[in-house]
């Protein structure tokens, strides 16, 4: 019998005020794709855009649902402090920052993690996005 386990991150999910803004984030800005608008199926009334690579493929979406009544959420346990986005290499972790930057972006210098490199920023509803490149792992010893 095969044991069970996870494949990876398939995607995901952040509460947004406005879906324009995160359109202009995550498209106009980072460049990902719109993949779909939906309803949220959970909440018919919630529009939920989905952002990924050109395919659309799991493992690249971010999803944004808008709640534009809903309260300033509280960092703390329970909470998720941040979600990576992978780029293609150190040289364009450099050139996404010069990128961001010269957008008027406020984000990190290239911070050296030990076993990749990233930068910081934040979207417009705060949620902290790490761009990051590398991370050649040896798996953990038991």
């Amino acid at each position: 019998m095969r044991r069970l386990r996870i494949a990876g991150l398939h995607h995901v999910t952040v509460i947004c005020r406005d879906v324009e803004r995160s359109v202009g984030f995550y498209r106009n800005l980072l460049g990902m794709r719109l993949v779909t608008q939906t309803a949220n199926p959970d909440d018919q009334g919630a529009r939920h855009l989905y952002f990924g690579d050109e395919e659309g493929r799991p493992g690249t979406l971010v999803t944004c649902l808008e709640y534009p009544q809903l309260e300033e959420g509280r960092v703390g346990v329970g909470s998720t402090h941040h979600f990576a986005l992978a780029v293609g290499s150190e040289e364009e972790l450099q050139a996404w920052r010069d990128y961001l930057t010269s957008r008027g972006v406020p984000c990190t210098d290239v911070l050296d993690r030990k076993l990749y490199r990233s930068v910081y920023l934040r979207d417009p509803d705060g949620h902290i996005v790490e761009l990051a490149a590398g991370g050649d792992w040896a798996p953990a010893q038991p």
